[in-house]
């Protein structure tokens, strides 16, 4: 599969099977690479239906306590943005199916170089971007290199973004919007379910593309209500919460630290089945 028919491919069978999606994100290299690898491979029979890897960056502004710390144990343990490709490219030998988008900051791509980065993340199976600190404006730096090269531009909305703004921010968008539900850092407060559907409405008066809302979203339960009124749930900062917590004294894995987190991942999976 391309990458774009990929994700499309995702998204309509979700929809035939009557359900919303479980997007999960972790850090790549976290707390090592090794660890990291056999996790995101476990990942999709765990129930996630899109893998959101993030792509280490020692100052990442919009993400909270737990994702900052996931970020700064991945660079600590050597991890590059070539080692996150080559992450996806291991994932990718083995499932040709589950889509993979690298979430993170413009800084560490701008270092490989656009051209290069892009020949890396297609022939590492990598099906779409979101870099979150690239506005609308600063299109013909990324987003447009990135769509000519076959790959899905993720467009991030908030609460603050209004229908005058909308439009522009969703102009180059494909793939799926991804709805940010609260105002402020990962991990924090959760928003309504009252809330959260009427901004998926507005989105849809806007836009044909289906929506994953994230932020704040930590249980099964939470799942439940979200995917009632959006395509698909993102959850990250509980599950890189989940991983800490299987960390020894120095930091390391413990030898449970996998299978806790895919066991996680399955009871947040149940949300999406009701």
């Amino acid at each position: 599969m391309s990458a774009k028919s990929r994700l499309e491919h995702r998204f309509g069978a979700l929809k035939e099977a009557g359900r919303g999606g479980l997007f999960t994100f972790v850090t790549a290299g976290d707390p090592d690479p090794e660890t990291s690898l056999a996790l995101v491979k476990g990942l999709p029979a765990a129930g996630a239906d899109v893998i959101e890897l993030g792509m280490p960056f020692s100052d990442p502004m919009a993400d909270g306590p737990a994702i900052q710390a996931s970020s700064l144990r991945a660079l600590k343990a050597g991890t590059t943005l070539e080692g996150t490709l080559d992450l996806a490219a291991a994932f990718r030998q083995e499932d040709s199916e589950t889509p993979i988008i690298l979430m993170g900051y413009y800084n560490p791509i701008y270092r490989m170089g656009v051209d290069r980065f892009l020949e890396r993340a297609v022939a590492a199976g990598v099906d779409g971007l979101i870099i979150v600190d690239l506005p609308p404006e600063e299109d013909e730096e990324l987003c447009k290199p990135a769509i000519a090269a076959g790959l899905h531009w993720i467009r991030l909305t908030t609460p603050t973004t209004d229908d005058a703004r909308l439009p522009e921010v969703l102009r180059n968008a494909s793939g799926f919007i991804y709805y940010v539900s609260i105002m402020g850092i990962t991990g924090t407060k959760s928003a309504s379910r009252e809330a959260v559907a009427a901004a998926v409405t507005r989105l849809q008066r806007h836009s044909d593309l289906p929506v994953a809302v994230g932020f704040g979203i930590k249980t099964a339960e939470d799942v439940t209500d979200t995917v009632a009124v959006a395509d698909a749930a993102v959850v990250g900062s509980a599950l890189v919460e989940c991983m800490r917590a299987n960390l020894d004294e120095t930091g390391k894995a413990k030898p449970q630290l996998v299978e806790e987190v895919l066991a996680f991942v399955r009871a947040l999976a149940r949300g999406t089945r009701g």
